[in-house]
Order: structure tokens, then C-alpha cells, then sequence
């Protein structure tokens, strides 16, 4: 029996299920439950509000210890405001951001379509982020109502020449207390600066606890296949700590999983989707709340994530400030590194393992790099498959080595075979006897094979993952390296570099019904590559292409002539 052959056939069947377990974890988000609870939003420290039983009325309706706060003094409707910049356009009120057009991101690959919408109010598509104060005792804005534009402007541009764009709210009490909410944009940026200042005018006290939150109806998912990777990708919430550093929770887990009331110094909270998010990011010094819940809205029930403070006392005369960074956008990981967030960069959610997450980060690295080089996604991957030969070199060299050594030997293990008929056992001893006293290891192409499974699975999310590669050409058929071959070229060839990898190796010795099973496995993994990213693909084509070439070479060096029986 080939020992190496049968390994890597169970290696082979061993990565395709780990890869099947993955997308089963990773499924799009169910319908929503019959029955919908609300966590509440509360603290260690009893003075922080808690939420009201009712959904949906948090913190719009807040309750301390049996005391509700006065209605603010402002009108209950605000006008929206629109802000555009080079890279996003908004609708917004001094707290609510309603609407997200990201403008440099189509939603398809057509020249004609219209841009990706990841803020929307519409039932189906509902994604809002969501921001406003609680006093104890004491009127406050909330979400719902309280800021009004500042000067009455409703329509913001960034100037041709400006770095950064300002949009000013205001809310005034009937107490004296005002709060003045600045949203600051900047060029080429996703982040957005929100600032509160309070300013009490009043004759006393005011404390204030400001949340923040995230809002959503889960998406209707484009299915482009059954291997179509933005219906594994996770959808859902997500938050960092410390303590606990990432954590997620799917739609479908929101309420089963159980309650969430962490608290948290820094941090940040978000909600996930294939390729973009959004997420609250407090000061790194604020202590804050997180919660989760599932209110009822329209469209049915809505998921969200929020975070309750920090909490402010104003003395009369005296001001008080605490700002936030929200993120609205698409998972850039230099730009997500820019930010100086611990735990952002897993947003961009390569993979639930972190081991696996940092291989895809290390692999996306290069790939930047080359791609800096070469300005083509497609033939970075094709650089890196190179670097990574080049780095695997001394291993498959060996393996193929022994494979070649074996092919030499085949006369003689069919000799062998033909001695022992029937009796396995004689048979292999004596070919594992021939194996040892010719110096050939039968297993020592096999660590090649153990150290690209994980590369294997990590370059998948991370080709699946990246925005960057999102509608990313490579040449001529392939116009999106993160679907698959529309015309199944490339899983073609793969079928063929395979066959002809195939008929390199040696097969004297095999059982039957082994022979058999690796006949079929060029195509088996035809069928399962044909579904795949188109940039997975091209990257398992070039490795065959090269391992072929390398392996050719190694038969050829050290098998010209077959041994004698």
C-alpha cells in the first residue's frame, strides 16, 4: 500500500470537511424568532440608567429607581440634514444617522450601479447608529428627539481643498442645560468624529449618561452559489474588551446565547456583514455598558447593540465633554489599523479562530505588498503562491524527491507484490524493508501537504473577507476574484494539473480500490473548486501548476532510469 497517497487523500477529504464544518458555522441569519426579549441596558454602578421594560423605548423612556425624566423641552421632529463628502453621503439628525452611501463602492460590478447604501430606514434594509443622553431626574435629548441643526443649515459639503467637515447640533433644556453635538468628517475617511459638549446655564447640578447604539434588520443575502462567500460570511454583532478581547454573536444566537451587560473601559461595539460595518468606538479611558437587544420595530424584530456612558456631572457654570469615533464603512484593514483601536482589526473577521485570523493577516500582508508592486489583485496572488513555493521549497523538495525515488522502484514493489500475492502483511514488510534499506520515506512528502491545509483554509476567508479584492479584475473572464469563474476555466485547468500530477506519482503497490478513488479526485475537487472564489481558484492553479513543474523535474533527476528488479 502508498502510504502517501492514501494520507493525502484523507488530508484532502480532512480539508474539505473542516471547510464544510466552517460555512455550516457561518450560515446568513434565520428569520426572526416568534417571541422578541429586551436586555437591559445596566451597570455595575446603580447610578447609571437602566432601560425601560417596553421595547424599543430604551433610552428614549429611561427609568432610575422608579423616576422618569422630564420630556426634553425641543421639538420631538428635527430636520435631517445631508452631508457628502468624497468618499460617503448621509442623511442624519443631531441623533440619528439614518443613511450611509458609501460612493466608491458600487453595489454590483456594473458601471451603472448605484453605490452601496450600509445606513438605510427602509424595513427591509433597516441599519441605523443611534446616539443620545439620560439624566436622572433632569430633561435630556434622546435619539428620538431633542437636537436641532445649529444655525438651520441642512446640507453640508465637503469643499474642494478641505481636509474635514463640521456639522453642528444643538439641544437647549428648559433648565439651562444645553448640549452641543459636533459631527466631524474628514477627507478620504470612514470614521466620524462625535463630539457632546454640556454646558449648564442653570442653577444646578446636571448628570448625564450619553449611549450609543447600533440598529439593524438582518440583510437579505445575494446568493451567487452554493460556495458564495458572502453567505458564510459572519453576520451580526460583535464587541471587544480587555478582559474577554473579541466576541460575537450571530442573529439567530442573539437571545439563546443569553444576556450581555459587560462593563468595559475603551472598546468598541459593531455590527458585521460581508465586506463592510459599523462601529461605535468610545475614548479609550471611558467606561461604558454593553447590551444587547431585540427589540420590535417595523419590518419585524430589529438587533441591537449598545453602550451605556460614560456618565457626566455638570456642575452650574461648568462644562463637561466625552466624544466617540463611529465607523461607517468598508473593513480596510491599513485604515482599521490607523485608528489605534486594540481588537479592531478582527472586524475584519477572517476567521472565529484567532490562530487562523493571523495567518490571514500575515497572508494579506504580503499580498498588500505585492499588489503595491504589481497594482493587479490576481497576479499578487499569483506572487504570492511564489513566495510561498519559494518558502516551501526545501520540504516539497523533499517530497517530491521521495515520490521520484519511489517511482524508481516501482519494478521492483510489483515484483514484490507478484511474490506475496494475497498476504498484505508479507507484502508490506518487505516493501517498508526495500523502502528503508534505499533510504526512501514513504511519509516525508506529507508535512508539505500538513503545512498548506491551514494556509489552504486561511488565504479562503481572507480572499473572501478583503474589500479590497471586492470586484477586483485579474485578466480577460475574470472580472471579480471574490466570485466564482463564470465559466469555470480555472477549475478546468486545476482538473488537468491535477491529472497530469496524478500520473507522475506512483501507483504499483496501491490497493484497487484505493487506484480508484485517486482516479476521481481530480475531478471531486473540479466540482468543489468550480464553486469557489475565482481568486482561490487561480491560487490552487499556479501551486499545481509549480508543484507539477517541480515534480517533473524531481522525476526526472532522480528516475530516468527504473531500478532493477
Amino acid at each position: 500500500m502508498n502510504q502517501t497517497r492514501v494520507f493525502l487523500i484523507f488530508a484532502w477529504l480532512m480539508v474539505a470537511t473542516l471547510l464544510w464544518m466552517e460555512w455550516g458555522k457561518e450560515k446568513a441569519a434565520p428569520a426572526a424568532p416568534a417571541q422578541t426579549t429586551t436586555t437591559a441596558a445596566t451597570a455595575t454602578d446603580a447610578s447609571i440608567p437602566t432601560t425601560a421594560s417596553a421595547p424599543g423605548a430604551v433610552p428614549a423612556a429611561p427609568s432610575v429607581a422608579g423616576t422618569t425624566p422630564t420630556a426634553a423641552a425641543t421639538p420631538a421632529a428635527a430636520p435631517s440634514v445631508t452631508v457628502t463628502t468624497d468618499v460617503l453621503k448621509l442623511v442624519l439628525d443631531g441623533g440619528e444617522m439614518r443613511q450611509a452611501d458609501l460612493l466608491r463602492y458600487p453595489s454590483t460590478a456594473d458601471d451603472s450601479s448605484a453605490p452601496v447604501r450600509l445606513f438605510a430606514t427602509d424595513p427591509a434594509n433597516y441599519f441605523v447608529a443611534q446616539s443620545g443622553w439620560v439624566s436622572q431626574g433632569g430633561q435630556a435629548p434622546t435619539h428620538q428627539s431633542g437636537f436641532v441643526p445649529e444655525g438651520g443649515k441642512t446640507d453640508f459639503t465637503l469643499a474642494d481643498g478641505a481636509n474635514s467637515l463640521e456639522v453642528p447640533f444643538v439641544w437647549t433644556g428648559s433648565d439651562g442645560v444645553t448640549i452641543r453635538r459636533t459631527y466631524t468628517f474628514t477627507r478620504s475617511n470612514y470614521v466620524v468624529q462625535v463630539r457632546d459638549e454640556v454646558i449648564n446655564a442653570g442653577a444646578k447640578p446636571w448628570q448625564g449618561f450619553i449611549y450609543r447604539q447600533l440598529s439593524r434588520v438582518p440583510r437579505a443575502l445575494v446568493k451567487k452559489g452554493p460556495m458564495s462567500a458572502e453567505q458564510y460570511s459572519f453576520q451580526g454583532a460583535a464587541w471587544y474588551s480587555s478582559a474577554d478581547k473579541y466576541e460575537k454573536r450571530k442573529y439567530d444566537n442573539f437571545v439563546e446565547d443569553g444576556p450581555l451587560n459587560k462593563q468595559v473601559t475603551g472598546g468598541w461595539i459593531g455590527m458585521l456583514q460581508h465586506h463592510f460595518f459599523a462601529a461605535w468606538i468610545p475614548g479609550s479611558n471611558d467606561t461604558t455598558t454593553f447590551s444587547l437587544a431585540t427589540p420590535s420595530g417595523t419590518g419585524g424584530t430589529q438587533y441591537l447593540i449598545r453602550e451605556v456612558g460614560p456618565g457626566v456631572t455638570v456642575a452650574p457654570g461648568a462644562k463637561a465633554e466625552t466624544t466617540a469615533r463611529l465607523w461607517v464603512g468598508p473593513k480596510l484593514v491599513k485604515a482599521i489599523e490607523a485608528q489605534n483601536v486594540p481588537g479592531l482589526d478582527r472586524a475584519v473577521d477572517f476567521s472565529s479562530y484567532s490562530i487562523m485570523a493571523t495567518i490571514a493577516g500575515w497572508l494579506f500582508w504580503v499580498l498588500e505588498k505585492i499588489y503595491g508592486l504589481v497594482g493587479n489583485w490576481g497576479w499578487s496572488i499569483v506572487g504570492l503562491v511564489f513566495l510561498i513555493k519559494l518558502a516551501m521549497y526545501p520540504l516539497s523538495a523533499a517530497q517530491y524527491k521521495s515520490m521520484a525515488k519511489m517511482r524508481k522502484f516501482q519494478p521492483r514493489i510489483a515484483q514484490l507484490k507478484e511474490r506475496y500475492g494475497d498476504d498484505k502483511q508479507k507484502f508490506q514488510m518487505a516493501m517498508m524493508e526495500l523502502y528503508k534499506k534505499e533510504k526512501i520515506n514513504p511519509v516525508g512528502g506529507c508535512l508539505p501537504i500538513l503545512l498548506q491545509m491551514p494556509v489552504f483554509l486561511a488565504l479562503y476567508w481572507m480572499l473572501s473577507e478583503s474589500v479590497e479584492l471586492r470586484h477586483a479584475p485579474w485578466i480577460g473572464w475574470i472580472t471579480d476574484l471574490t466570485s466564482r469563474d463564470p465559466f469555470f476555466v480555472l477549475p478546468i485547468i486545476n482538473v488537468a494539473i491535477m491529472w497530469f500530477t496524478q500520473k507522475l506519482n506512483p501507483t504499483t503497490g496501491m490497493d484497487p480500490m484505493q487506484a480508484k478513488m485517486m482516479q476521481f479526485m481530480p475531478l471531486v475537487f473540479g466540482v468543489m473548486f468550480a464553486f469557489f472564489p475565482a481568486g482561490l481558484v487561480l491560487y490552487w492553479v499556479t501551486n499545481g501548476a509549480l508543484g507539477l513543474l517541480q515534480q517533473w523535474w524531481m522525476v526526472k533527476k532522480y528516475s530516468e532510469q527504473p531500478a532493477k528488479a
